[in-house]
This record gives C-alpha cells, structure tokens and sequence, in this order.
C-alpha cells in the first residue's frame, strides 16, 4: 500500500482524522516531497527530473537572451555616443557656427551634461607616398580624449597652439601601409584654391563601425579653422552625458537654452539606421522570450497531467478517505513547486553563469564587419533578472492549477481500481 495511504489510514484509525483539517499544509508538504523525490528508480522521479531540467533551461535561456542583447545593443549605442556624443548641437541650415563660451558655461550648469566638444569637419585628401585617399578630417580640441585609440595618442598642444599632430583609423593605415611618427599630407579645397598641410601621425583608433574608420582622421580644430581664417568657426558641439542620464530628456533642456537658429538633435536622429536596427533587436528578443514561454507552459501543462495520471488511485484513495480536493489540489501544487524553483534556482545559476563566463573571457567571437563588435558583449540588468524569476514562478504556478482542475471529476470507485 503507497505511503500516503496508510499514513491517512493510522491517523483514522487513531480517530485523528481532523488532523488533516487542522495542520493540512504539513501533510500535503510530507506526501508531495515524498513522491516528487523518493530514492528507488520510477516513473515520476525521472518525469520530476525532465520537468526541472525543462524548466532550467528556458530561464537560463531567457537569461542569457536578456544579456546578450542588453549588451549588443548598449555597446554599439556606445561607440556612437562615444564618437559624436548623445546630444548634437548645430544650426538649423547647416552653415557654420561661432564658438559660444556663455552657452558653454550654461550647459554645463546641466548637472547630467559631463562634456561640452567643439568640432568641425572638413573634406580632404590624404597623401602618403604614392597613395592617395578622400577622407574626412574632424578637428577636435587637442588635448581633448580621442576614442577607440589602439596605438599611440590622441592628438596634443603645447601652449594651446596649433597642432600638427593626426589619428588615423587602423582600416586606413593598414590600406596605405602608414606606420605611426610617419608624415602624410592633407589637401584641402578652401576658395577655389588647394592648401596643403604636413602632419605627423601619432596614433591609430578603431571604432569597429566601418562607415567611422574608412572615413575619418582626426587633427586639431584649430587646423581647420585657419584654413578659413576664423578661430571661431566651428560646425557644431557634441555633448556627452552622464552615464544613466535620460537623453530626450536632457536634449529638451539644452534645446531650451539655445540662440536662435541653433538646435540641439539627439544622437539617434543623426544615425536613424543604426539605432533603427539596435531597435530591432529588442524585437527579435520579445519573440525568443515569448516562444520560450510558452515552449515552458506546454511542459509544465504536460508534466502535472501526467503525474495526476499516474497518481490517479492515490487521489481516488484520498478522496474516499474524506481529503477534500483542496488537500489533493496542494500535494500537486506542492509537487509543482518543487519542480518551479529548483528549475528557476539550477536556471538562474546556468544563465548567469554562462553570462559571467562569457563576460570575463569573450569566448564568443563575432563578425565585426556586421556587427561592428568583435567580441559577444555581456550586460546582466538586476531588475530584469528579478523580473524573470518571479514572472517564471508566476507563470508556472498559474500552469500549475489548470490540470488540478480535473481533480474534481475523478470518481472514487473508478479511481480505486484504474489500472
């Protein structure tokens, strides 16, 4: 005779039998581990066992989705912020700007504002020995961090004065076989006449995005703001915020404080095509997560029904001892919640380990060319983790009373003999 049984029968003989009623949890939790977890080799230890490992990994999996794409889409959003800034500051027509200390000062006021960067771009024509090639110089203050630098430095002043310093993109050095210290020469089209000037390479960056380092150098403003002989001129700021700092938001402050015909543009109307496509990423990730939910429901649906199958004579058994079905119905919720959190427990532990791992050592190698990062990138967010353990126990516990339903219409005589 199961356990069960004869545990309900030696309390009724002992005309214990109120006992259920009064401490009901302790025995449907008593008979629940007991058949979820028995030691001898059965049918419903290994169908436990497939529902937990089931479980596990459709958290892990929807874990690692979250990461994988928390990090793809936050390094790429970087290289861009970290090339032009999140906020752009430039005219309303397009024509040249004068530098405006007053508004500097102002935005800075701005306490999620963490950087203010004059720049101005200028076509030319880069010349190294025999080679020649159309880029784009971007003057930046020198001294100023340039990003993404792998070899050398960023470009420096002494005194504030002129610079003849220049970072090249590693895509371009490698083409025209430039080395760093060597002396390439930039032509410039200013007024109908040709203005050549001699640099010095000093460093080598790459962003990884290709339309950024076939296409730009970066040189000293100054540089170009002699061609035109105005030290003022410039095409515009580029405004770096604060980690954390709501763009929209801040992009609606700094525009309150702008002259007239100035205008200040956030980052992702600039570059709609690539934040378009980071967009659609967190597409692609509703529908994994979606499909791996419900992927989880059916198992679970699945596994309860086959365990109350299996267990249909101690239900019968139960029933014609006087159990109610909300006794019964908590054996199997209990049994459920055996199978929820130790999958919710072993999937947390594979996700986030699995996202430790790949985090620290960048196993996963990706086509840059595409997908302008080398290595798979990493971002574990503590909210949205908690948000799956506890959307996952939620989701699993409704899937849980659904097959406890059919309790109800399970006849004792039947049941007793169903074999």
């Amino acid at each position: 005779m199961p356990y069960e049984t004869t545990h309900l029968i030696l309390i009724f003989n002992e005309k214990k039998l109120d006992l259920i009623k009064i401490s009901p949890v302790l025995n449907a939790f008593e008979i629940a581990k007991r058949i979820s977890f028995q030691k001898q080799k059965n049918y419903t230890r290994f169908i436990v066992r497939l529902s937990i490992a089931a479980t596990a990994i459709s958290v892990a999996a929807i874990l690692l989705t979250l990461s994988i794409v928390n990090g793809f889409q936050q390094a790429v959003s970087n290289k861009v912020y970290a090339f032009w800034g999140q906020i752009r500051i430039g005219s309303v027509s397009g024509a040249p700007l004068e530098m405006n200390k007053n508004l500097e000062h102002e935005l800075y006021a701005i306490k999620a504002v963490e950087s203010i960067t004059p720049f101005l771009n200028q076509s030319t024509v880069l010349s190294y020995e025999q080679d020649i090639e159309g880029v784009v110089a971007k003057g930046m203050t020198a001294n100023a961090a340039s990003p993404f630098i792998i070899k050398g430095r960023a470009v420096q002043s002494v005194n504030d004065s002129l610079s003849n310093e220049v970072v090249l993109s590693d895509q371009l050095a490698n083409r025209l076989n430039i080395t760093l210290n060597a002396n390439i020469r930039l032509y410039f089209l200013n007024a109908g006449d040709v203005q050549q000037r001699k640099l010095k390479v000093v460093g080598i960056y790459h962003s990884g995005i290709d339309d950024y380092d076939k296409q730009f150098i970066l040189v000293d403003i100054k540089l170009l703001q002699q061609l035109s002989n105005n030290f003022n001129r410039i095409e515009g700021y580029s405004v770096q915020l604060k980690k954390g700092a709501n763009i929209e938001q801040i992009n609606t402050q700094i525009q309150h404080k702008m002259p007239a015909n100035w205008v200040a543009t956030t980052i992702q109307n600039y570059y709609p095509q690539i934040f378009d496509w980071i967009g659609v990423q967190t597409v692609n990730r509703n529908v994994t997560i979606s499909i791996l939910l419900v992927i989880a429901i059916v198992n679970l649906l699945t596994c309860l029904f086959i365990l109350m199958l299996e267990r249909v004579p101690m239900i019968g058994t139960l029933t014609a001892l006087g159990a109610s079905q909300n006794f019964i119905r908590q054996i199997f919720l209990y049994q459920a919640s055996f199978i929820c959190w130790m999958g919710i427990a072993l999937g947390t532990f594979l996700g986030l380990g699995l996202s430790l791992l790949q985090k620290h050592f960048g196993w996963i190698q990706m086509d840059e060319s595409a997908y302008f990062i080398k290595t798979l990138p990493i971002a574990m967010d503590g909210f949205q983790i908690a948000s799956v353990i506890l959307g996952t126990a939620i989701i699993c516990y409704i899937s849980f009373l659904i097959p406890t339903l059919w309790i109800k219409k399970i006849a004792p005589a039947k049941a007793i003999k169903f074999d």
